[in-house]
C-alpha cells in the first residue's frame, strides 16, 4: 500500500490540489483508478472489507480522517460499509447517473478522491450505508 501523501501538497481553503500526473506518482495503480478515475474494486476483494480492528479509516489520497471502526457494519455488499462519517464536512456528496443508475457518490472533501457511494438502506440511527472502496482508504489501528 502506498504511503499517505501528506507532504508537499498545494492547498486552497483546506483543499488539496494536484495534477493527475502528481496523483499517479503518489498512489498505487489501483488507488489511482478508484480515487482519481472513479473506479470500483470487485466486491468481496478489498483488503479492508473484513477488517474488524478498532481504529480510524483515512483517505488513501490525502490522509484525512473519514470513518471510525465503531460506525462500520457488515452490509453483505462486499465493500466496507459505514453508517456515519467522522463529521459531515469530511465528505462531499454528488449525484451520479453513470451506468444508467441514479446514485449518490461520496468523495473526500479535502482531495476530491472518489470513495464510493451512499445508499438509504443502512442501519439505525442514520439509515445510511456508506459503501466505500477499500483501496480508497488506509486503516490506522487504535493503539492499545
Amino acid at each position: 500500500m502506498a504511503e499517505t501523501p501528506m507532504l508537499d501538497v498545494q492547498t486552497t481553503g483546506g483543499k488539496i490540489h494536484k495534477t493527475e500526473e502528481e496523483w499517479s506518482k503518489l498512489l498505487t495503480p489501483e488507488q489511482f483508478h478508484i480515487l482519481r478515475r472513479k473506479g470500483t474494486e470487485p466486491a468481496f476483494s478489498g483488503a479492508l472489507y473484513q477488517n474488524h480492528e478498532d481504529g480510524i479509516y483515512r483517505c488513501a489520497g490525502c490522509g484525512a480522517e473519514l470513518f471510525t471502526s465503531d460506525k462500520k457494519f457488515d452490509s453483505g455488499s462486499g465493500w466496507p460499509s459505514f453508517w456515519l462519517p467522522i463529521s459531515a464536512d469530511v465528505i462531499e456528496a454528488h449525484e451520479d447517473s453513470s451506468y444508467g443508475m441514479r446514485r449518490i457518490e461520496v468523495t473526500c472533501a479535502r482531495c476530491g478522491g472518489h470513495l464510493g457511494h451512499v445508499f438509504p438502506d443502512g442501519p439505525r440511527p442514520t439509515g445510511l450505508r456508506y459503501c466505500i472502496n477499500s483501496a480508497s482508504l488506509e486503516f490506522e489501528k487504535e493503539p492499545k
